[in-house]
């Protein structure tokens, strides 16, 4: 399933911003996006994906999108992981093109204005960490299973963290892949690259967490995504 609805679209960008237990980071890194948005004079949507938060992070999220037409929520009622959000945020956005932020502030939101002017020339912008200060575990897990797309999949480009794509593109590409982890927006990367999409990889960069402490990376998530990792390759 591509979780892609053909409607036209109704404003140029689409930032979601995907939000687990992050009461204390939300706001302002909602408040960062909408101020670079703003600063691009281009018309924009924010939709928070509250991935069945527990901590207060529904009711934050509700107060920030009556405080902005722009903004709006979309709640699940229980935690569905990275993969249910990414689908829940492929099937909700309205702009012609669209971006993920995670809610806890680590990625500067000048990012967007450094992909749109890329999109003019391509379809798929890429992120990708030069440098990270991540722990000798983070950095060994995520080596890993970088090298086990690569034997899997054959050479990819350049990938870690924020992307832009064209929202069109969902429309003739089916995705299949079910699950928690970020196996669906791997897929979406794969038959990308063997449709012959114009991709570029641009560095950017990345800040310490202000609030909390990371969901994503670690034994448990990079296990699942292994496994969907497997179940994606069967389907390519």
């Amino acid at each position: 399933m591509s979780g892609f609805d053909s409607t036209m679209p109704t404003a140029e960008l689409s930032v979601i911003v995907m939000a687990f237990n992050e009461v204390g980071s939300l706001r302002p890194t909602v408040s960062e996006i909408v101020c670079t948005l703003e600063s691009l004079h281009r018309e924009y949507e924010v939709i928070i994906v509250d991935d069945g938060s527990t901590d207060g992070t529904p009711e934050v999220a509700d107060a920030v999108a009556s405080e902005n037409s722009r903004v709006r929520v979309v709640h699940h009622a229980a935690n569905h992981g990275l993969g249910g959000v990414y689908r829940t945020g492929f099937a909700s956005a309205r702009g012609t093109f669209l971006t993920f932020f995670p809610a806890d502030g680590q990625f500067p939101a000048d990012i967007i204005g450094d992909f749109v002017p890329r999109m003019a020339t391509n379809d798929l912008v890429l992120g990708y960490l030069p440098s990270r200060n991540d722990s000798l575990i983070g950095k060994a897990l995520s080596g890993v299973e970088r090298v086990l797309y690569a034997a899997l999949f054959g050479r990819l480009p350049k990938f870690q963290g924020v992307f832009m794509a064209r929202r069109e593109l969902l429309v003739a590409l089916p995705l299949r892949s079910s699950g928690r982890g970020w196996a669906i927006l791997m897929e979406f990367i794969i038959r990308g690259v063997r449709q012959q999409w114009r991709v570029q990889s641009v560095a950017t960069s990345v800040r310490p967490r202000a609030i909390g402490h990371s969901k994503v990376n670690n034994v448990r998530n990079i296990a699942s995504n292994f496994m969907q990792m497997v179940a994606l390759r069967r389907l390519l």
